[in-house]
């Protein structure tokens, strides 16, 4: 197993308390400019591809494509792109291949273009370059096609480069159930490693753990985010905020992510076609006062809940567009005790409670996030809320102690 990485000696430290400090003050600079500016060795008289997307930016929103095309000796020669495609814009299966339109270099499509012509591509280039940026909770497919591409560029003895991002959310705290085991990203696009449904890594961190758990022995640097520290929150690093996803507005819903995400196995809308997108969930149906009736104070730790309408316009997950639901919105009050997993399971419990004939589990998806089966039936048993999450302790514990190894910061 190869893993190497790229050090740059710039320490920052991180404000106590809830609130954030003023974004002027940080000095974070994300792995593509650490490559740039100390570690352009690295990519020196290379062919380069790229796994990138519209997050592949440095602090002043510069694209990473058009900052390798212009610096050091080395030729940025082909394009790879994630779910949502090259632009960040798209939320539908089966995006084709494509070009960029300021540099026309061809793009290969990871999430519905061709599987072959990609992995073909990967002959006329000496190293890959990954820059994406994560959102720490398990359900997001970006870690799943950065692995995918890596073992393939391993098997065609390519360099793998991640040019690392800190985790939105923070990289001290890990929340959730844990998957039991490793399964192949090609057939469980999303959360397919051994982690909680809050991981507190980045995906220079992932990729290395993935390295070494799934033996795919890929000669693997990581370009580490200058003045990270585990500590910080997205707006503690004076980075600007570009959405992930397009329905990943700000750092208060990828908060509520790593909990809220699980409605989207039910019958629940999570307010996406609203600019509150996982900060909400709500439905025709749903009685708010009466669910939160049944929430005990344990599960409301750090967050403030109210009771709410929103009306979702052209959902991309087709939940009661043009409908008013009545629902529950959530705000952070304490993000070191907030646990939005935690609550989220209280929720659906308290949510099946209140409405059994109602509310309704699609069961497929909802166990694809959950990682199997187990949530959902513990949910059906009628098990409390503070007994399931006592069950995921041990796994938390074990997982903590594994991550130990390929931790960066």
């Amino acid at each position: 197993m190869a893993h190497r990485l790229v050090w740059v000696l710039l320490g920052i430290g991180c404000s106590a308390g809830t609130r954030a400090p003023s974004p002027a003050a940080a000095q974070v600079r994300p792995g593509i400019e650490v490559l740039l500016t100390d570690s352009a060795h690295l990519i020196a008289g290379k062919r380069l591809g790229l796994l990138s997307n519209h997050t592949g930016v440095d602090r002043l929103r510069r694209r990473d494509v058009d900052l390798l095309r212009t610096t050091h000796d080395a030729r940025l020669t082909v394009l790879f792109s994630p779910e949502h495609g090259f632009l960040g814009r798209e939320d539908r299966m089966g995006l084709p291949d494509s070009r960029d339109s300021a540099t026309g270099l061809p793009i290969y499509s990871l999430y519905g273009g061709s599987r072959s012509a990609a992995t073909s591509a990967l002959d006329s280039i000496d190293v890959l370059l990954v820059d994406l940026q994560d959102i720490g909770a398990r359900y997001y497919t970006y870690i799943a096609t950065t692995v995918q591409l890596m073992r393939d560029a391993t098997r065609v003895r390519k360099r793998v480069i991640v040019l690392d991002r800190p985790d939105p959310v923070g990289g001290v705290t890990v929340q959730g159930n844990v998957r039991a085991r490793v399964v192949d990203p090609d057939s469980a696009f999303s959360g397919f490693m051994p982690v909680p449904m809050r991981y507190g890594m980045t995906l220079g961190e992932l990729a290395r753990l993935a390295n070494d758990v799934m033996v795919i022995g890929a000669d693997l640097v990581v370009v580490p985010a200058a003045g990270w520290t585990r500590a910080m929150l997205y707006d503690e690093t004076g980075l600007p905020w570009v959405k992930p996803s397009p329905n990943m507005p700000d750092l208060e819903s990828a908060l509520h992510y790593p909990g809220t995400c699980l409605f989207e196995g039910t019958n629940v809308s999570v307010g996406r076609g609203t600019p509150q997108a996982f900060q909400v969930i709500g439905a025709p149906w749903l009685d708010p006062a009466a669910v939160l009736d049944r929430l005990r104070a344990d599960s409301l730790v750090g967050v403030d809940i109210t009771a709410t309408t929103f009306t979702p316009l052209s959902p991309t997950d087709g939940k009661y567009a043009g409908v008013a639901l009545h629902g529950l919105q959530f705000r952070v009050r304490d993000r070191a005790r907030y646990d939005p997993t935690r609550l989220a399971v209280a929720l659906l419990v308290a949510m099946r409670a209140v409405h059994p004939a109602q509310f309704q589990f699609r069961a497929r998806s909802f166990d694809r996030l959950a990682a199997g089966p187990e949530l959902r039936t513990a949910i059906e048993a009628g098990r409390p809320a503070t007994d399931i999450w006592r069950a995921w302790e041990p796994d938390l514990a074990r997982f903590l102690e594994l991550r130990r190894k390929f931790l960066i910061y």
